[in-house]
């Protein structure tokens, strides 16, 4: 019989389908098989084609001064930095000038050179990235939501190949992310503890949907996982707000997403996917009841008028069988 599950931290809705269940092996992909060489001149993240980008805000070089990891603001930004915050009512229209920051996180020089097949120290000074530029976000004074993602694959929305990712600051919350912010507030009032931290504790307990444990991180497929193998990577220590990881955490993170990222490229053949940082808010840190947390998300199924009309899910595959499948992923 099927079950309609519920995530404890987020309160959404899945449905584990047993009409519908398939093994994990059936979700590996089929793709034609892509050669990308490791440098295109018609790339314009590519060493050489600096002039096809904006002048950089950030930029870590290797021993022989040329760049690793460039940071350029978006040349099609969502938001614009220039400008103040306004607000606007009238009637039913309802405005907030769309200003903030929009960067392109460049990985690597190399156009061919995923997290997966990195070394370890070159995924560290990603994350290391992220924070610097996190934290420089934070900064102004007009951003309330800073937003870290990855788009991998045309089926998760990126649209140059060479590897990247993106952060985005706005003057807005988004309505999930007060309402999962006021549903962690109302755990912690009711029980004095913090709702990740509970599902964090209750997951290792029953270690059946751990993928990965490191040092300072957990990766599982959630109970109530919203597709076949999303998971969530959780710092072991409490902390409401990305800015806050350490410089040990920082390697810890890059050695655990290397490795998850790898189960994923290795067991189901180079998905498609989005991953995304969900951290507190820019003006609500030192909060005891949330807790950031990465998203990931292969993209292997779509979705259709039942997810669209309840605002739920369906998922054809068991949790407890997609976190199996993973952890038996040799990597190499």
């Amino acid at each position: 019989m099927p079950e309609i599950r519920q995530n404890l931290a987020t309160k959404e809705w899945v449905v584990i389908s047993t009409e519908r269940a398939k093994r994990p092996e059936d979700f590996k992909v089929e793709k034609e098989k892509k050669v990308l060489s490791e440098k295109s001149d018609k790339c314009p993240f590519c060493p050489g084609n600096e002039h096809m980008t904006p002048y950089e805000s950030f930029v870590i070089n290797d021993e022989n001064n040329k760049w690793k990891i460039r940071v350029v603001p978006n040349k099609y930004p969502a938001v614009i930095p220039e400008g103040t915050v306004q607000y606007k009512m009238e009637g039913i229209k309802r405005t907030v000038s769309g200003v903030g920051i929009a960067e392109v996180i460049i990985e690597s020089a190399i156009h061919n050179q995923i997290i997966p097949l990195m070394p370890e120290k070159d995924v560290q000074q990603i994350v290391y990235t992220y924070k610097e530029r996190y934290q420089a976000a934070e900064k102004d004074k007009r951003v309330k939501m800073i937003i870290v993602f990855k788009n991998y694959g045309e089926a998760a929305g990126a649209s140059i190949e060479h590897p990247h990712s993106q952060l985005i600051a706005i003057p807005v919350v988004p309505f999930h992310i007060r309402y999962r912010i006021e549903e962690a507030m109302r755990y912690y009032d009711e029980t004095g503890e913090c709702v990740f931290c509970k599902i964090l504790n209750e997951e290792l307990k029953s270690a059946e949907r751990i993928v990965v444990e490191t040092g300072s991180f957990v990766t599982f497929v959630p109970y109530a996982a919203l597709s076949p193998f999303h998971m969530w990577i959780l710092p072991r220590r409490h902390m409401e707000s990305f800015s806050d990881i350490n410089e040990n955490e920082i390697s810890d993170l890059a050695k655990n997403l290397k490795l998850t990222l790898s189960k994923l490229y290795y067991g189901l053949n180079n998905p498609d996917f989005n991953f995304v940082i969900r951290s507190v808010p820019v003006n609500e840190k030192g909060r005891e009841y949330y807790h950031w947390y990465i998203t990931i998300m292969p993209r292997l199924i779509k979705t259709a008028g039942f997810e669209i009309g309840t605002a739920m899910s369906i998922n054809s595959s068991f949790p407890e069988n997609d976190a199996k499948f993973l952890r038996e992923i040799k990597v190499r």
